[in-house]
């Protein structure tokens, strides 16, 4: 069993306590986020689990326990988010010289090959505050610091939901700007993708996108997975459930994995963010978490012998 922490939530950067106490305890307890009723117990095991992949912007307050996962024989890699976009964008980001770092500590940690860095999601509006210009211009200032560090880059471009689209028309009022479709933008395929790509070559980078239908294979992006059976297996030498996981949208390419994060209860504060609902409600949440729980939030526990394919409903 593929590990997901999590699409939901930064768990490395706000619970890290409840994770090793998790996995110290053997499993862990995951509500069904539309029946609240309906639980699922997910074994924890190193028998159980094939490998654990991470989703942060912060893995420092996770960093005291890696030593404790290698010892019980845990496999893992991070996706960790280093961008520098305005606040208007990323409210609560940690400082660039923090982020990087973070990612040179974790990198001399574990090894460059177990980080992928994702520089998403990519946010391009009609001003020159979060235009082309910018991101590459961040780009290269990341990725000349991330050299040596890790050899994978995964973007993407900034998609409208339902959860998000309220909060970004409110910026889009507030600082005057309008957001905009990256495939409308010409200059996108003219300059930004083959500079970006070779900014990344410059610095022995390969880039993928993360769930985008557009193939951008002609200028050197292939269509990536978070959760990789191809990189699993080149990594770390392990054979996965190759099936995509059918639960995540269409242009998603990971294989099937169990997640046992919850929605609306980071604390980051990403505009964008398709995962949290309300910033307020995700404040509320976090009040209710408690490390020694067996699930994220409140206290919801099951017995060991409850059925788990519940969790593939959600």
């Amino acid at each position: 069993m593929i590990i997901s922490v999590s699409r939901r939530t930064d768990i490395p950067a706000f619970f890290p306590k409840w994770f090793i106490n998790r996995i110290r305890s053997g499993y862990c307890v995951v509500p069904n986020p539309f029946n609240r009723n309906q639980l699922s117990r997910i074994n924890l095991t190193p028998e159980n689990v094939e490998i654990i992949v991470f989703w942060t912007r912060n893995p420092k307050p996770l960093l005291s326990y890696i030593q404790e996962l290698d010892e019980r024989g845990y496999q893992y890699y991070f996706q960790f988010t280093v961008m520098n976009n305005p606040n208007f964008i990323d409210t609560n980001k940690s400082e660039l010289s923090y982020a990087i770092k973070t990612f040179h500590q974790l990198a001399d940690l574990i090894g460059f090959q177990k980080i992928i860095w994702r520089y998403d999601p990519i946010v391009f509006s009609d001003s020159g505050k979060i235009d082309l210009n910018f991101y590459l211009d961040q780009y290269e200032v990341i990725a000349s610091q991330l050299s040596g560090y890790t050899q994978r880059c995964v973007i993407s471009f900034m998609d409208k939901y339902q959860k998000n689209n309220k909060r970004l028309k409110k910026i889009e009022k507030e600082q005057n700007i309008e957001f905009l479709n990256f495939e409308n933008i010409p200059e996108v395929f003219s300059k930004f993708i083959p500079s970006l790509v070779n900014i990344a070559n410059t610095y022995n980078m390969q880039v993928f996108t993360c769930s985008e239908l557009i193939d951008l294979e002609l200028y050197g992006i292939n269509h990536g997975k978070c959760i990789d059976d191809d990189y699993i297996h080149q990594v770390f030498n392990i054979e996965v459930n190759h099936q995509k996981d059918s639960a995540q949208r269409e242009t998603c390419g990971c294989v099937k994995s169990k997640d046992i994060g919850m929605y609306d209860t980071c604390l980051f504060g990403c505009q964008y963010c398709y995962a949290t609902t309300s910033f307020d409600k995700a404040r509320e949440n976090y009040r209710l978490h408690h490390p020694e729980s067996p699930s994220l939030i409140g206290w919801y526990d099951i017995e060991k012998k409850s059925d788990v394919r519940q969790l593939e409903l959600f």
